[in-house]
């Protein structure tokens, strides 16, 4: 935990940033061949991907996984992510920006729906968990929605004023937690979602993580 009296960013993780779409893709894949599903491309994956997970899958399928598909697809996924992701980086500036956010004396936390166990020494290898007041990954069931992950983050935080709370991410789900909690967003077009339907969301969509964060630096002034 920690305290600031400034901005304060909650980054996403899985395509913010860490840079895993090509991990994401290889991943998804491996699983739709599970039940005879055709591969994506990276286009026909942005264009059709949304949060909770078994909702895109019906948007796929033309229905709702069964239990069974849902549990044999999202353990396929996990199994081949996990392999995928240890050829991924963080993205492009990511250190640098992170380091700018906190000489500035503004404090900065991840919330993820990847798994807790799996996030906490991902961050920490690459040597940026020091400047977090707080990493969470999800500790349930996966397949949710990040708005009331979104509430226990923030209340966990001292000092944490939603109206001065940026999220950054790359999902119209990270706008919607956002949004739940009274806080801004911007979105990043580098991960699982293109422009048009991050756009669709309404609220600022950026190309660049460095152009993400000069967004948040806005909506906090003119809060």
């Amino acid at each position: 935990m920690g305290t600031h009296t400034d901005a304060h960013i909650v980054w996403d993780w899985n395509g913010t940033l860490f840079h895993d779409v090509d991990a994401v893709i290889g991943a998804t894949n491996a699983a739709f061949a599970e039940l005879g599903l055709e591969p994506l491309t990276l286009e026909r994956y942005r264009e059709l991907y949304c949060v909770p997970v078994p909702k895109f899958y019906e948007r796929l399928m033309g229905r709702l996984p069964t239990e069974a598909e849902w549990a044999l697809m999202d353990g396929t996924f996990h199994r081949h992510y996990t392999e995928r992701r240890m050829r991924c980086g963080l993205a492009e500036g990511v250190v640098d920006l992170l380091a700018g956010w906190t000489e500035a004396g503004r404090s900065q936390s991840i919330l993820s729906l990847y798994g807790h166990e799996d996030l906490v020494p991902l961050v920490r290898g690459f040597g940026i968990e020091p400047h977090f007041v707080r990493v969470e990954g999800r500790t349930g069931p996966s397949g949710g929605s990040k708005a009331e992950h979104m509430v226990r983050h923030l209340e966990a935080l001292t000092g944490v004023d939603p109206a001065r709370t940026v999220v950054i991410g790359d999902a119209a789900d990270d706008a919607l937690a956002a949004r739940h909690v009274g806080a801004r967003a911007v979105l990043y077009t580098g991960g699982s979602h293109g422009r048009a339907g991050l756009e669709a969301v309404g609220v600022p969509v950026v190309d660049t993580l460095g152009e993400a964060v000069v967004e948040a630096e806005r909506l906090v002034a003119a809060a």
